[in-house]
Formats: C-alpha cells, sequence, structure tokens
C-alpha cells in the first residue's frame, strides 16, 4: 500500500506539513518515492499565477531540448526556478529539477481558456515524448499555479534533498504520496499524483479494472489519455473527462465509478439519468480496492473510495484548514488541534469535498444524491 497526505487551507502553508504527515504514516509505505504537487502558490510563484508553471526534471541534454522546443513553439520565459538542493546520503541527484514560468505564444494570448489548457497538455506530451526514450527530460505538468516535484526516495529525506523548508515554496493545497514499490518498478511516470489540465489525483490501493478502463479512455480520441505507467493514472482521467469533457458535476464521477445496483438509482430524484450513465460508462466502473484524493481547477479537494472499502481514508481538521489522510495519525500531525469529534471515514457511498478556502467539510452520499 501506498499513503497520501493531502492538505486544503485558506492560508499558505509548506508542503514539509504533509511530508511529516506521511512519517507518522510510514508503516505504510516503504520510502521508495515522493510525488508533491502544490497548487495555488506562494512564495517565489506568488508573482506568476496567471501563467502556466512547466515542472520538470532533466539531464543537461534535456534542459537543451527543453528550452529549444518552447523557444521554437513562441512559449516566452518569463522566470525559472530549481530548488535549493542538499545532497542527501540515499539520493541520487539528478542534473536539474526545474521549474519554468512561461507566458502563452503570441498567438495563443487571446484564445479562449480551453485552447490554452489544450496547448499546454500537447505541449506537455510532445517534452514527454522527446525525452522519455533515454530519460533525459520527465515532464510532470504544465499548467497555472501548480507545481510538481517528484523523486525516488524515502519522503522525509526528499524534503530535505528538495530543501522545501529553505525555499519559502508555500501553498493553500498540497497533494503528497509516499510510494510503496508493489506493481511496478521504480519510475517516475508511475508516481503519484497524476495531472491533466487542472485535475489531479493520488491513489492508495489496486485498480483491478485498469485494462477496461485504460482501453475505454484511451478510445476517447484524447491525447491526454496516455501514458499508464501506474494503474492509478487512469482516475484522473476519468475525472477529467467526467466533468470537462462531458460537464457532468463532481458527485457524478462516484456515481461512474462506483455505480449502485439498480433498485438503489430507483431512489434517486436523477435516477433516469443514472441509469443512462451506467450503461453507457459502464468501463469506467472500477473494482479496487481504492481510495482517491484529488483536486479539481477550481481548487476543491475531494476524497472518495471504491465500493469494498478495504483501503483507509480520514478527513478532519477544522475552517480554514483540513487534511485528507490515508490515516488518523496523518490527520493528527496536520490537524493537532482539532475536534477529534467531527472527523470523518467516508465509506462506500460517500465522497467528502471540500470548497476552495477549506471552511466547511460535505459529506456527499450517493443514495441520497
Amino acid at each position: 500500500m501506498c499513503r497520501l497526505s493531502a492538505i486544503t487551507s485558506s492560508d499558505y502553508f509548506s508542503p514539509m506539513e504533509n511530508i511529516h504527515a506521511l512519517e507518522t504514516m510510514k508503516e505504510g509505505h516503504d520510502g521508495s518515492g515522493l510525488g508533491l504537487m502544490l497548487k495555488d502558490m506562494a512564495g517565489p510563484f506568488a508573482d506568476y499565477k496567471q501563467y502556466p508553471t512547466l515542472s520538470a526534471i532533466c539531464s543537461n541534454k534535456g534542459l537543451g531540448m527543453l528550452e529549444g522546443y518552447m523557444k521554437a513553439q513562441g512559449f516566452i520565459e518569463k522566470f525559472s526556478w530549481e530548488p535549493p538542493i542538499k545532497n542527501v546520503p540515499g539520493v541520487e541527484r539528478r542534473e536539474h529539477y526545474i521549474a519554468k514560468v512561461y507566458d502563452y505564444p503570441a498567438r495563443y494570448k487571446d484564445r479562449p481558456k480551453a485552447e490554452q489548457e489544450d496547448l499546454l497538455m500537447h505541449t506537455r506530451l510532445a517534452l514527454r515524448l522527446m525525452g522519455e526514450p533515454d530519460g533525459s527530460l520527465f515532464v510532470f505538468s504544465f499548467y497555472p499555479d501548480v507545481l510538481t516535484l517528484k523523486e525516488v526516495g524515502d519522503p522525509l529525506q526528499l524534503g530535505e534533498f528538495f530543501g522545501i523548508e529553505k525555499s519559502g515554496i508555500k501553498s493553500r493545497i498540497v497533494l503528497a504520496q509516499g510510494r510503496q514499490n508493489t506493481n511496478y518498478a521504480i519510475y517516475l511516470y508511475a508516481c503519484h499524483p497524476f495531472f491533466i489540465q487542472g485535475y489531479a489525483t493520488m491513489t492508495n490501493g489496486e485498480n483491478t479494472a485498469f485494462v477496461p478502463i485504460r482501453e475505454f479512455l484511451t478510445g476517447r480520441g484524447n491525447e491526454g489519455y496516455t501514458g499508464y505507467n501506474s494503474d492509478s493514472e487512469v482516475f484522473t482521467h476519468i475525472m477529467h473527462y467526467t466533468n470537462r469533457t462531458l460537464g457532468y458535476p463532481l458527485p457524478y464521477y462516484k456515481d461512474i465509478i462506483t455505480p449502485m445496483k439498480d433498485a438503489e438509482i430507483e431512489k434517486r430524484s436523477d435516477g433516469a439519468a443514472l441509469r443512462l450513465l451506467k450503461k453507457s460508462l459502464r468501463p469506467l466502473c472500477i473494482d479496487g480496492p481504492n481510495c482517491v484524493i484529488g483536486f479539481t481547477p477550481d481548487g476543491t479537494v475531494f476524497m472518495v473510495q471504491d465500493s469494498k472499502k478495504l483501503r483507509p481514508g480520514a478527513v478532519g481538521g477544522k475552517a480554514g484548514k483540513y487534511a485528507l489522510m490515508s490515516e488518523v495519525c496523518g490527520v493528527d500531525s496536520a490537524s493537532p488541534d482539532r475536534d477529534k469529534s467531527t472527523d470523518i471515514f467516508p465509506m462506500k457511498y460517500d465522497m467528502v469535498i471540500i470548497a476552495p478556502g477549506a471552511q466547511e467539510v460535505q459529506v456527499w452520499n450517493q443514495l441520497h444524491g
């Protein structure tokens, strides 16, 4: 199993809070990797929120390819950042960990947001295609006000390695995953969280329905539905397909991945729509065991379980700051002074939703709709 650590807050905080929470849950991960994703940032990126940030790891060769490609495409570099790396025993340092902020090419500056997002996705995929064969360039996200850091190693050591405390990096939303190397080799593109056009998810579990989901998604004609070095990446793409492509409200994500029985659907006021969703999107039904945590482009954070409810998940905090964790000890680390009697342990029908600003938690239940 992996361990998940998400925090959403009205104030900016250091990603080390997520990493310390992962450390309390260490019996559930083996320290084989860390993925950090920040949304709504302060610190070095505070003045660049409207511009897309490209997060990557690369060699000197890969950096040259990246800079040449971006210049040829008309992107204008506005800011470049590298974490203050500290050599840590056991962590193999690569040549560059970079986040570059760009202005859009002139021909895209006045285009609709959807077209700009498509450009960012296609650019990220083109760079991945260039760098993946020889491992010279890994690109994890390219989107405004989002930063991604990933590396192989123990999360606490990697927090020191990346110099998180020294960097001044802060954010209002942070997803972090401590990985346990189970089904796949240790590979950066297999490290959660996963990202596509403002949507991000990370998962603890094993997606036993991976193959039919992958086949359905890759048949949608969306270039972004690719990669799949981890069976969990499809959860991000299902969210994207449900909410962005089909335009369904966020709670329908739960109805699609864990459809209810026909008798249960009949009791919902939108039962007719649910029947059509269940029939037409049946290949997107998950079979668990999975706990999924993620965020949407507007900064809504959520947790959802599969129907088996065989992976732990806990949500707690107070107005202004909430933690979504694999275990209660992680919530204790992030919010030690909360009222623990209000903690939430979502079950198979539940979807926990926290709106931007983290003022309250909503538990949406499938049975009631």
